[in-house]
């Protein structure tokens, strides 16, 4: 008989994901979600060099948030977009993998590279609740000033320091302190700033 993880538990699978909580991503709300961030980043991408006012408007429209003079190049690929927070005059490279499933912020006058992976969904070590398709996720908090190297990745739950610097290639995997360079794999602090 198949475990019942959700008993006594009546909020939608949505409400769950909203929560941090483990959720099946097979609620109708969720899909719809999903579909619309698709819609609206496929859109942006087109309209990014012909159009740009039009452009900077789907951009706000996608994301929770866009910080004033924030620039970002397309392709962009999110789940949902309205969990993502850009602050003022932070500049995104190409192809920025954001999975938003919690919320995730960025702050003011910061440099993401390309290629960069923010990757907030986690999914359960055991194989049972993994077959069964549960995931949860944690949030991503990188500060002000922060420059992201190009092919980085930023896993679920971390949170880097304000003025810090993560090296091209990074696989950050814990927190990093505020004016540090981190680099490698897992990434670890290497100098002071």
């Amino acid at each position: 008989m198949p475990t019942d993880y959700f008993a006594g538990d009546s909020r939608t699978h949505l409400e769950r994901m909203l929560a941090g909580d483990l959720y099946i991503a097979d609620d109708p709300e969720i899909t719809r979600r999903q579909q619309r961030a698709m819609r609206l980043a496929a859109r942006y991408q087109a309209a990014y060099l012909e159009q740009a006012e039009e452009a900077e408007s789907l951009l706000a429209d996608l994301l929770g948030s866009l910080g004033e003079d924030a620039h970002v190049r397309p392709p962009l690929y999110v789940d949902y977009g309205s969990n993502i927070t850009i602050g003022a005059r932070t500049f995104v490279n190409y192809n920025l993998t954001a999975l938003d499933v919690a919320a995730i912020v960025i702050g003011e006058d910061c440099q993401i590279g390309p290629n960069v992976q923010l990757l907030t969904p986690t999914h359960p070590l055991e194989p049972q609740p993994r077959r069964d398709k549960l995931e949860a996720a944690r949030p991503i908090i990188i500060g002000d000033n922060v420059w992201i190297g190009g092919g980085a990745v930023v896993m679920p739950g971390v949170t880097i320091g304000d003025n810090a610097v993560i090296g091209a290639g990074a696989v950050v995997t814990k927190d990093v302190p505020a004016d540090v360079v981190a680099v490698g794999n897992p990434a670890r602090p290497v100098r002071t700033l």
